[in-house]
């Protein structure tokens, strides 16, 4: 038997190989898909329609790669090493997310991470073979490269405002692209304006530029060329200055952290010139940016060439002269530092004192910047987000929460897991306070979550192996020979330990740089030979036969599911353009027919049935609307928009007391949404009230109880709020709303407890309500009518101060109000001002829809009488027929006669109503 050839041996054999033009083919593919991908959002798993097309087409596209692969090697493969060993225990990943459909929250989320994790293996198997070869390697290290400072150069470009010339290189490919622009590469949020590139999110650009400022220091020491030199080392000013832009305080955390860590690896004379070469052209960066912020904001504002010229020169400039100074330090400054800390680089631990000095200077640094007045030279917005970088700071305390609720999502599905997407799916369920995130903000978390022990075992086994291999490798020989594995190990490395602090991972394109890093760090590993045994050809033959298999099928499924998704966003687009039912529908139905789980579209396509059946009374279209929410709830059960769709199919029905049950049956997955219990509260009054009317007790206490649970829950949610420390922030709104109260309220005094309605009403309205709510009458008609009066001047000081959120709260506490009176006086003898404020409040809500519009008719209408001199009944008619003009139907001539026989001067206030338009201006 001969000796396995493996370690340094291989390597030379493998750089004498020549490499066969269909290899070359493959590669070159391989890196067009690079090209590609990031210009799609990066790829972000975003669980919407939006965002789904370019996950799928990257599948195809790595479908289709990896049987060119299986193509090539299909007789070359051999199971003799732990490298080949690698490339079979990969299918492990996307098997452990194919069992965790079994208990999947969400199918549609759960598929999605099927074909990303899918696309990851072909991605890794493909760059795990292509890099063994030296010469591919190189070109592969070349082109990543490239593509990040292209990268770099496109957010820069947004940056200073020549976002049309930025657009103009990317849109002939890029669906991200609208009007010539690359939609949100730059943002503004309460940090101020914010670069985030081709990702529209600034946290994970930092982890993308952290990941290459190393690279590119690297790259710059180990160049031997002038060439390379100068390129990798101008870069440097863009990428910090990029960093600084992102305000992305985990980024400015972890990149110390980082550094450090990549010290250990290396050669004393490195690490002094990796130090240099940083302290250079961060001061550098420094010193710009704050003309390029203050540039940048004005060119986002107004583009004006005298500025961008200025703020190119400042940049331009800095990174000249940092490309200078490098080259000259490469030059003259790198080789005297080798002979001269060369000798040292045998004894042990040397290479750990410069790491160690190095977090003692991150320390001084960071107190500089911090805790004293040098922090100026930084521009105002990168300085408050220094100055807020501490243990009690609102993001910190936040991802703790997150990290503790997913823990109780991981004791509840802990084997398999909840399936890709489970935080997304159920973190309302978990969560201690109603934040609104659908990440996790840790990867190996959410990873956690999403595949249980098992998978997760598997995942971290799987890394865990290849850094091990790599780095003990790497260890015990010559640095040297692992040059080109470092450059992977540096993109991977950077992008999982920031990732420990975001979602970095659900942007696709940073997962293929992490697994293309494993690949990397595979390719140079120390690859000890396996046992014989392993090398069988039923061995081999079964795993391309698996990996063929499982790839065609992929294939498959991502074309049915590119054609599905293109049907989908078509009928989403049609539904705001078009008012024909069949034209709609069409693409919709195709939607369903590949994925008849999908949220959006059965969302979409119920939603129109049910609008149709408003307008024609056919109940095949409720049928309808029922099949398709059923179906898509059957793999869809925590999704809330379709479980409130099925609520309003039961309204439709005249099954209220079904649709209270959808409420109440899943209140428990929505613990912290206000509206949710708001619109349970409200069913359950209404319930109880009629129940109370036709004295049927049983049902009288079902109601009263499923309500006044619900109030409970809404009260101690309020108190627990209270125990957040002061520096957290609780999320979304969660109190004792106006109309939760008037509900509430309704409910505590069915139930004979007239002291807690009292108290719910002082409780859920402010001062604007006050003497109301402290009357004395409390409940009687008159109270009703003052609450309605006061309800309808409140909404219309709203309208006219343009506030459309005070305009809807006034509104829906007046039409509730108009409700409860209406029940109380079984719609008889209701006072005319009642009538008059009720259908003035309905013609407001009503967003000038047509069908909306039919309930102020009817209301306006009940209340008319024949004595026109009365002003009361003339204004009820006066908004009655304006109410007619405005949804389009045939004007009732008897009563407009009779109206302006009263006072001609009607007409025009009728048409200044129907002139008038209440629309919400958002």
């Amino acid at each position: 038997m001969s000796k396995p050839v493996y370690g340094k041996n291989a390597v030379q054999s493998r750089n004498v190989e020549k490499i066969s033009s269909y290899i070359w083919a493959l590669a070159i593919g391989f890196i067009v898909f690079l090209v590609w991908a990031p210009f799609q959002v990066g790829l972000f798993n975003g669980q919407q329609i939006d965002f789904e097309k370019p996950v799928y087409l990257s599948s195809l596209l790595s479908s289709l790669l990896l049987l060119v692969w299986v193509g090539l090697y299909f007789t070359k493969f051999k199971m003799e090493g732990q490298r080949d060993a690698l490339a079979v225990a990969s299918l492990l990943l996307p098997a452990t997310y194919a069992l965790s459909l079994i208990g999947a929250a969400s199918h549609y989320m759960a598929m999605n991470l099927l074909f990303v994790q899918s696309m990851y293996v072909a991605i890794f198997i493909i760059a795990l073979y292509l890099l063994q070869q030296k010469q591919l390697n190189v070109v592969i290290q070349n082109a990543i490269l490239a593509i990040a400072y292209f990268i770099v150069g496109f957010g820069l470009l947004n940056w200073l405002g020549s976002w049309k010339f930025a657009g103009g290189l990317v849109g002939w490919f890029s669906n991200t692209v609208r009007g010539g622009k690359y939609l949100d590469a730059v943002m503004t949020d309460s940090n101020g304006l914010r670069l985030t590139s081709i990702f529209q999110y600034a946290n994970t650009y930092a982890a993308f530029l952290m990941a290459f400022l190393f690279v590119a220091v690297y790259a710059l020491v180990r160049s031997k060329k002038w060439y390379g030199t100068l390129t990798h080392s101008f870069m440097l000013v863009p990428i910090i200055v990029s960093l600084l832009l992102t305000l992305s305080r985990g980024g400015l955390v972890m990149l110390p952290v980082v550094f450090i860590l990549l010290l250990l690896f290396l050669k004393p004379a490195q690490q002094i010139l990796w130090i240099i070469h940083l302290a250079l052209s961060g001061l550098a960066a420094l010193l710009v940016t704050n003309p390029l912020t203050t540039l940048g904001t004005e060119l986002n504002t107004a583009y004006t060439s005298s500025a961008a010229l200025k703020a190119w020169a400042y940049l331009l400039g800095a990174s000249a002269v940092v490309a200078a100074l490098s080259w000259v330090i490469q030059r003259f400054a790198a080789p005297w530092l080798q002979s001269k800390l060369g000798g040292s680089e045998t004894r042990k631990f040397t290479g750990m004192w410069i790491p160690l000095g190095s977090v003692v200077a991150v320390a001084v640094v960071v107190f500089l910047l911090i805790g004293t007045g040098l922090k100026s030279v930084l521009p105002d917005n990168i300085e408050t987000r220094l100055e807020n970088i501490n243990f009690k700071q609102h993001s910190v305390l936040e991802r703790f929460t997150f990290y503790k609720d997913a823990m109780k999502v991981v004791k509840d599905y802990p084997v398999l897991g909840s399936g890709g997407g489970g935080w997304s799916a159920l973190y309302e369920e978990y969560q201690n306070n109603p934040y609104v995130s659908r990440q996790v903000h840790n990867f190996f978390l959410q990873y956690l979550i999403e595949v249980g022990i098992v998978g997760f075992i598997v995942f971290m086994g799987f890394i865990g192996f290849i850094f091990f291999k790599y780095i003990r490798a790497y260890l015990k020989r010559d640095k040297d020979e692992f040059h080109n594995g470092f450059f992977f190990y540096i993109i991977a490395l950077s992008i999982l330990v920031h990732s420990l602090l975001d979602f970095n991972m659900s942007y696709a394109f940073m997962g293929i740089l992490v697994f293309i890093g494993l690949a990397g760090m595979g390719a140079v590993m120390d690859n000890k030979p396996l046992r014989q045994s392993w090398n069988k050809a039923g061995i081999r033959m079964g795993y391309m036969a698996v990996l063929t298999i499982g790839t065609i099928f992929i294939l498959f499924l991502s074309i049915n599911y590119i054609g599905s998704s293109d049907a989908a966003l078509k009928g989403k687009n049609l539904v705001t353009v078009s008012t024909s039912y069949e034209e709609i529908k069409t693409p919709l139905v195709k939607a369903l027919d590949a994925r008849p789980y999908h949220p959006e579209a059965a969302l979409y396509l119920s939603s129109l049935d049910m609008q149709v059946f408003k307008q024609t009374q056919d109940e095949q279209y409720l049928t309808e609307a029922s099949t398709v929410l059923t179906r898509a709830l059957k793999d869809e059960p925590y999704n809330k928009n379709l479980l409130a769709q099925l609520a309003s199919y039961y309204d439709l029905k005249g099954q209220p007391d079904l649709a209270l049950a959808v409420y109440n049956d899943n209140a428990y997955k929505f613990n912290w949404d206000i509206t949710w219990y708001e619109s349970m509260i409200n069913r359950a009054q209404t319930l109880a009230a009629a129940a109370s009317g036709q004295k049927d007790e049983a049902k009288k206490q079902e109601y009263l109880t499923a309500g006044l649970d619900a109030y409970k829950h809404v009260v101690d949610g309020v108190e627990h709020l209270k125990t957040l420390p002061p520096e957290q922030l609780q999320g979304r709104p969660f109190s004792v709303t106006a109309t939760m109260a008037l509900n509430a309220g309704r409910l505590q005094l069915l139930a004979g407890n007239n002291e807690a309605a009292a108290t719910s009403l002082k409780m859920g309205f402010n001062d604007q309500y006050s003497d109301v709510i402290n009357s004395a009458s409390l409940w009687d008609t008159n109270w009703y009518s003052l609450l309605i009066t006061r309800a309808y001047d409140l909404a219309q000081q709203a309208y006219t101060q343009k506030n459309d959120a005070d305009k809807t709260l006034h509104l829906e506490i007046g039409q509730i109000a108009y409700r409860q009176v209406n029940s109380d006086l079984q719609a008889k003898n209701i006072p005319p001002a009642i009538t008059l404020n009720a259908g003035k409040i309905e013609v407001m809500s009503a967003q000038e829809q047509p069908p909306a519009l039919q309930t102020a008719i009817s209301t306006l209408k009940s209340g008319l009488s024949e004595d026109y001199s009365d002003p009361t009944n003339r204004e009820i008619a006066r908004w009655y027929l304006a109410a007619l003009a405005k949804s389009g139907s045939d004007q009732d001539q008897v009563v407009y006669g009779k109206l302006i026989a009263a006072d001609p001067a009607e007409a025009d206030r009728v048409n200044e109503i129907v002139s008038t338009s209440f629309k919400n201006l958002q």
